[in-house]
């Protein structure tokens, strides 16, 4: 069963940047479209962010200009780039695969933006 590995959150500064990894397990991930989603405290989780076996992205209004979706096949590996961060983007991210995330999530990356 595939596992997802998140790293790189932390706490930043409002204006900061972060670059957050996801290592997945399996021969498989290349051809899934794969997503970063994030839950705040007492949100429910949310896509921001997803990226296609062929590398077309997507993102939630929210982010877009200041996030960036990547992934290296060869290294079963995506990543967020998320730059100008503002105090609303602090959260557990996660990664998954979309639309139908596996039912085994990882253990998250907390994101703390400070004001």
């Amino acid at each position: 069963q595939v596992q997802f590995v998140e790293s790189g959150g932390g706490l930043v500064q409002s204006g900061g940047s972060l670059r957050l990894s996801c290592a997945a397990s399996g021969s498989s991930f290349r051809f899934y479209t794969m997503g970063w989603y994030r839950q705040a405290p007492g949100k429910q989780r949310e896509l921001v962010a997803r990226i296609a076996s062929g590398g077309v992205t997507n993102y939630v209004d929210s982010v877009k200009g200041r996030f960036t979706i990547s992934r290296d096949n060869a290294k079963n590996t995506v990543y967020l780039q998320m730059n100008s961060l503002k105090p609303e983007d602090t959260a557990v991210y996660y990664c998954n695969s979309f639309p139908i995330p596996s039912n085994n999530w990882g253990q998250g990356t907390q994101v703390t933006v400070s004001s």
